[in-house]
């Protein structure tokens, strides 16, 4: 009587496991990260795809550039000068001033060089762009397929550590039993001690199933670029469904929209146009400038101006006055009127040599405009035009071999991968069958063991045969799971 009534406790108490399910348990007042938001954030903060998204302000600054230079450039300048009084020399010839000198200029320049590589620079450009955001296409999709395998992982080893400590509490209750066994004589206490032993052996599974998903979680959070909160708990909930696209219509879709292939593409697209700027040096090039400037200067010792100028009239006059006797001795008519009013100075003379000195720094004298053109067309560099051709052709070639071996290996990536899904669903539908027979036979031999037909060691056997059924349901589920992330990674874009 004592031992039905203390094995009806121990089923009471919930001997037989029941099915675990592939997902973590909710738990209270924990932080919930789905896996779209994972994703999310991953994109926002990951450190490796950041700097590639870095990439797209110098490519895009590449092709303003390039465009720019279908315009004038234009320049401009202004320079002031303090030359000290003495002696200057100047090609041999020494010049000398009395005074301290000031001088400043200005110049505005256009200039404008045109070949036929200006033309297809834009395009070059334009197309390395491309290929810039489809590598960061690439990385986001790739940071994708990364973060849906860090979460499914974690969750893999959430449910892994979930049946554990399932298992734990089933031994935890096989032990009761056999306790309850040995103490009415039914049981021996070589049964106690078998249990006592597995019991400790699967608290000590449970302890390392709860650090490898911790330690997964970390990984992800890692992954996703950000820090970990406390009890944070994965939510997403994912079903097990036979892929309703055909592998016809995946492979188009990988051939049409793979990120690494446009990325390959855009590098043959970007490899013909190097080739033509390469040619291109072979044709004339036009360079043409213009531009506007002014100068001034300034005397500091404007007294020096005005005895100069005084000094030229007075010499001026003298000689007005020795040609005007030398006319009077040849019996000419005189000109001495003419030279007292042609050569005086005054003050108002004076004052007009210093308006005319003060113009430092922003009184210009314009000079004359100009306009220069020219055309060159280089004859002979010693082979460097056709050494930049054929390298260029090399890499264009190259180009091309990529971009065919990137089709023949995602053609086949994408193959394996709808191939490993397809197995998967099967594998998952299996073990599925595999578990469900596991539990019965688990339940069958406790049943054995409650009324004494089964000894614990069978009972120890079932329960280790349902541990690894239910680990291998956990493991195609996920597998599963993992397949359908590999098959879109392998696309370059979400299937579901």
């Amino acid at each position: 009587m004592r031992l039905t009534v203390l094995v009806a406790l121990v089923l009471a108490a919930g001997l037989l496991p029941p099915a675990v399910d592939a997902q973590v348990p909710d738990t209270a007042r924990s932080a919930v990260l789905t896996l779209e938001e994972a994703i999310a954030l991953a994109q926002r903060n990951n450190p490796q795809h950041l700097q590639l998204v870095n990439d797209q302000r110098a490519a895009n600054a590449s092709v303003r550039a390039a465009y720019g230079s279908l315009l004038p450039s234009a320049s401009i300048s202004f320079s002031s000068e303090y030359r000290k009084e003495g002696s200057q020399p100047f090609q041999g010839l020494n010049f000398s001033t009395s005074s301290d000198v000031y001088q400043s200029s200005y110049w505005l320049g256009l200039q404008y060089d045109i070949s036929p590589a200006t033309f297809i620079t834009p395009k070059l450009e334009s197309a390395r762009r491309d290929a810039v955001e489809a590598d960061i296409a690439g990385s986001s999709h790739a940071l994708r397929a990364l973060v849906t395998q860090d979460y499914l992982t974690a969750l893999k080893s959430e449910a892994q550590a979930t049946l554990q400590d399932t298992l734990t509490r089933t031994a935890e209750v096989q032990l009761e039993l056999a306790r309850a066994r040995a103490a009415v004589g039914a049981g021996t206490q070589l049964d106690v001690t078998r249990a006592e032993v597995a019991l400790g052996t699967q608290q000590v599974a449970a302890l390392r199933a709860r650090n490898t998903a911790e330690i997964d979680k970390l990984r992800l959070f890692e992954r996703m670029g950000v820090a970990q909160p406390a009890n944070v708990r994965l939510s997403s909930r994912f079903a097990v469904t036979a892929p309703s696209i055909s592998m016809d219509e995946v492979l188009r879709i990988a051939r049409e929209e793979n990120p690494a292939l446009r990325a390959y593409r855009s590098r043959e697209k970007v490899a013909s146009l190097d080739v033509r700027r390469a040619q291109s040096q072979y044709l004339p090039s036009l360079s043409v400038s213009t531009g506007w400037g002014g100068y001034t200067q300034q005397y500091t010792n404007d007294r020096f101006l005005v005895e100069g100028a005084r000094s030229r009239v007075l010499g001026d006059r003298a000689q007005c006055f020795t040609t005007d006797s030398i006319r009077q001795g040849a019996g000419l008519s005189p000109i001495t009127s003419f030279c007292n009013s042609a050569f005086t100075f005054g003050p108002a003379d004076e004052e007009a040599i210093r308006r005319e000195n003060d113009r430092f720094p922003f009184d210009f004298t314009r000079q004359p405009f100009s306009v220069q053109a020219r055309v060159s067309l280089p004859l002979f560099d010693g082979f460097t035009r056709e050494q930049r051709v054929q390298v260029a052709q090399a890499s264009r070639d190259d180009a091309r071999f990529q971009v065919r071996q990137t089709e023949l290996r995602l053609t086949a990536d994408v193959s394996a991968a709808y191939y490993t899904l397809v197995t998967a669903v099967r594998a998952s539908e299996v073990q599925e069958q595999n578990a469900a027979k596991a539990r019965e036979e688990l339940r069958l031999t406790e049943e054995r063991y409650r009324v004494g037909a089964a000894t614990f060691v069978e009972l120890a056997e079932s329960r280790s045969s349902f541990e690894r059924a239910e680990q291998d349901r956990i493991a195609a589920i996920y597998d599963y799971h993992q397949a359908w992330a590999a098959l879109e990674n392998a696309v370059g874009r979400p299937l579901r």
